[in-house]
């Protein structure tokens, strides 16, 4: 197998893993990994138009995610209002059912996160990082990671310490 299948592979495999893991762990919620995804993006960043929500979204790639959101509308986790400054745009924001489950998935990504600590304990995960950044700027989905963590950095130096 020469190493660019192999890494094809090893990523798939990974993915998959984490995921279904992920997926099992969010049952008991009546959440699906996508869905989750969009309450803590709401979390970190609400409110949100549909097209900001969007490019935040690894879930969703190359289009809107506007049936994931009716579904969480439904459901009485997230509310649609007409934006104050014009009344054709709307913003989304968690309700209060949606903030309170939102905890509960961050509690199970932190989880997921301190497996992958104790797999990963002891190895340098530096230039993992590195090769899989070098190799992700090419596709799509990554670019709302880049958004992401520029909105993150950015609020951090918004707020006081």
């Amino acid at each position: 197998m020469r190493p660019a299948e192999e890494l094809r592979y090893l990523i798939l495999a990974i993915q998959r893993e984490g995921n279904r893991i992920l997926s099992a762990d969010l049952r008991p919620l009546g959440l699906t990994p996508s869905q989750a995804e969009v309450l803590r993006v709401l979390t970190d960043h609400q409110p949100l138009t549909l097209a900001g929500l969007g490019e935040l979204l690894v879930c969703e790639t190359g289009g809107s995610p506007s049936r994931l959101v009716d579904r969480l509308v439904t459901s009485g986790l997230i509310k649609r209002e007409a934006a104050l400054d014009d009344r054709r745009r709307i913003t989304l924001t968690l309700t209060a059912e949606g903030e309170q489950l939102s905890s509960k998935v961050a509690e199970i990504e932190e989880r997921l996160y301190q497996t992958i600590d104790e797999v990963t304990d002891g190895q340098s995960i530096d230039e993992a990082l590195e090769l899989m950044r070098g190799f992700a700027r090419y596709f799509p989905a990554v670019r709302a990671v880049g958004r992401r963590a520029i909105l993150r950095i950015a609020e951090s130096a918004e707020s006081p310490s």
